[in-house]
């Protein structure tokens, strides 16, 4: 394992940012990947070039990848299982309308 301080190339690089983009107005915005750039502006720059060459996209979001914090994939029973009990907090009783079918 190799220090980031001492370790000229790690060192040099600029920060990984995490890239979402939501497609319109009133959806989520979805991962599409990832980029190094020096600073947020340019992240925004960089993600709007890379990841919305066709118009695609009507908002970009940019996250420092070392500023994500997330659960462990093994700590699923922890964070998960106690919901299955819960059938309320499913929407699985009714039907949506066909005007938010994007949902």
């Amino acid at each position: 394992m190799t220090d980031k301080a001492t370790d000229p190339i790690i060192s040099n690089e600029w920060p990984l940012w995490e890239v979402f983009v939501r497609t319109k107005a009133g959806l989520d915005h979805k991962h599409c990947g990832s980029l190094h750039a020096a600073d947020p502006k340019l992240a925004i720059q960089m993600a709007r070039d890379v990841y919305t060459r066709r118009q695609e996209g009507s908002s970009v979001w940019v996250v420092r990848s070392d500023q994500i914090v997330a659960s462990d994939p093994g700590d699923k029973a922890m964070y998960f299982d106690p919901m299955e009990d819960k059938v309320y907090r499913h929407p699985t009783f009714y039907k949506l309308p066909t005007e938010v079918d994007h949902m």
